[in-house]
């Protein structure tokens, strides 16, 4: 019999992932902001690729995709799925696995890109990068590459914090694992687990049957303000668990090893997903959630904030709409595009906090498969800024 979890929300143990029938998504108790405002869009084209790197792609079908067909001389610039703002204009921007998968994804390298957004322009600069390594064979089972360059064969890495030593912890779905790098990129210890919980693709689960579906690790992952503890979420239920209610963990950053604190996130459907997750303070935090789905059949693409507040006490951290990202207001026609302005993206993974009235939102255009904007054209990585109705009033140290 699976060891039942205990899950804390407010000091009190929450019976909801235990198993059954989940309820209505958890209540919004706040008064949810008004509609978001555009203030800044910039986008970087789908075709961009690291200059003078390595050729790519050679596991995808030759056949084109959105009309791009593989393989490709150098690393594309893809599939934002992590963000860490730098203060001073520019942010760090961490690439996805690679192509979707495991088996696709070998011969892309893992990699942390700096990016400056130009929004006077419409355009995000790329200006430099650190790859993803384990020169100190830190993992202890087989890497694709024998210099110990990480690929997405190795990772699925989809979320990321700086420390405030300047290191880098970022969440992984294949193990789930999380993973410690240096400012440089070189992997600290070897990949922490997820006491309990195996993705079908972790290499350390032996015999044990997966209780987590492929691709649902730790989609996002906060930081509280202090940068001592990590609050990583998965983007899938764990087998036993409520439907559509997730599992936020708490992770003490300096004991390097998990409290043994488990947080509730009650999606608005259990189909849907989580793209990233952030802190506004020591107990709230802004989360996106989304359907699967681009284009004009995008139907829900929201960024609440969470408190870890259990107020009405159906078992799920209390949520409130900040922004509906399909439905924007854009007096200013920013970007060419009408006084309403839609982000329909499948995959939306990344915000950042920039003042209290303004996030800022990008997506992971799944290159070259995602196709949300246009039809039959591969989405370019979009950076927008939003200005929010109400004050997020957020712990002054996240907005250094």
């Amino acid at each position: 019999m699976k060891k039942r979890l205990n899950v804390v929300v407010a000091g009190a143990v929450v019976v909801a992932l235990a198993g059954g029938v989940a309820g209505p998504a958890s209540a919004h108790r706040d008064s949810e902001f008004g509609r978001a405002t555009l203030t800044g869009f910039a986008s970087l084209p789908a075709l961009t690729f690291v200059p003078a790197s390595e050729p790519s792609g050679h596991q995808l079908d030759t056949a084109p995709v959105n009309g791009v067909a593989a393989p490709w001389a150098d690393q594309p610039v893809q599939g934002f799925s992590g963000i860490v703002r730098n203060g001073d204009g520019t942010f760090e921007v961490m690439s996805d696995n690679g192509f979707g998968t495991k088996d696709n994804s070998a011969d892309f390298v893992l990699r942390i890109h700096s990016i400056v957004p130009v929004f006077r322009d419409g355009r995000v600069d790329v200006i430099g990068g650190i790859n993803l390594t384990d020169p100190d064979g830190h993992v202890a089972w087989p890497l694709t590459r024998s210099d110990r360059v990480l690929t997405g064969a190795d990772f699925d890495i989809e979320s990321i914090q700086r420390a405030p030593d300047g290191t880098y912890w970022i969440g992984d779905e294949f193990g789930p694992f999380l993973l410690h790098f240096d400012r440089t990129g070189r992997l600290l210890r070897a990949p922490i687990p997820l006491p309990g919980v195996f993705a079908p693709e972790n290499p350390l689960r032996g015999t044990t049957p997966n209780n987590l579906a492929s691709s649902k690790g730790f989609e996002g992952m906060a930081q509280s303000p202090d940068g001592r503890t990590l609050y990583p979420l998965l983007e899938g239920t764990v087998a036993g668990d409520a439907p559509g209610t997730l599992r936020m963990y708490e992770f003490d950053r300096k004991a390097e090893k998990y409290t043994g604190r488990t947080y509730a996130y009650k999606m608005d459907a259990p189909a849907n997903a989580i793209g990233d997750a952030i802190a506004v303070d020591g107990h709230r935090f802004l989360i996106i959630e989304r359907d699967n789905n681009q284009g004009d059949a995008a139907t829900i693409k929201k960024i609440y904030l969470v408190t870890r507040a259990d107020r009405d006490r159906d078992g799920a951290m209390d949520k409130t709409l900040v922004a509906d990202l399909l439905d924007i207001a854009n007096p200013k026609r920013l970007g060419g595009f009408g006084t309403t302005f839609r982000f329909p993206f499948t995959t939306i993974e990344d915000v950042v906090i920039l003042d209290n009235r303004t996030i800022g939102v990008l997506n992971d255009n799944n290159f070259p498969g995602s196709a949300g904007r246009t039809p039959g054209v591969p989405d370019n990585n979009e950076f927008i800024t939003l200005r929010l109705t109400r004050s997020l009033d957020a712990d002054p140290r996240l907005l250094g």
